[in-house]
């Protein structure tokens, strides 16, 4: 995954204004995630950083980085149907049901499933190209490692 994104962008830019690089809309996906509960404590900040430094294979820097440019372009989003279609396009579909399991991290990071988390995650899926099913046995996985 981490060389067919490096292949698709440069230091998180993209080709035109309009665009998202792939690494800043994955970003961007999982912001939204953190933040679908109206709050965005440090401990999502910390899992969304983790999330990215694994799947990027980035330094804690360039993490941070990252991060801070996928909270830009979150809160700049009117929604994030840009940032699945960059996302859904750059990964494979191993990588897109790795992305939810990431995403569901970032949900259950407070070991509390908020509504809205659950109404977006079940909207993120399907345009992430991944079934209920998969979402299920993704959010199953994280359930299992948090104990």
């Amino acid at each position: 995954m981490i060389d067919v994104l490096k292949g698709m962008f440069g230091a998180g830019r993209a080709a035109s204004r309009d665009e998202v690089a792939p690494d800043v809309a994955v970003c961007a996906v999982l912001i939204e995630a953190a933040r679908a509960d109206g709050s965005y404590d440090d401990a999502e900040r910390i899992a969304v950083g983790g999330l990215l430094a694994d799947m990027f294979d980035l330094n804690p820097d360039a993490a941070l980085a990252l991060r801070a440019q996928g909270e830009v372009a979150q809160a700049e989003a009117s929604d994030i149907v840009r940032f699945t279609r960059v996302t859904k396009s750059a990964l494979s579909d191993e990588d897109r049901v790795a992305l939810i399991e990431g995403l569901w991290q970032v949900v259950l990071v407070d070991h509390h499933r908020d509504p809205h988390e659950s109404a977006l995650m079940r909207h993120i899926a399907p345009l992430l190209a991944v079934s209920d099913h998969e979402s299920a046995a993704a959010r199953q996985r994280v359930l299992a490692r948090a104990g």
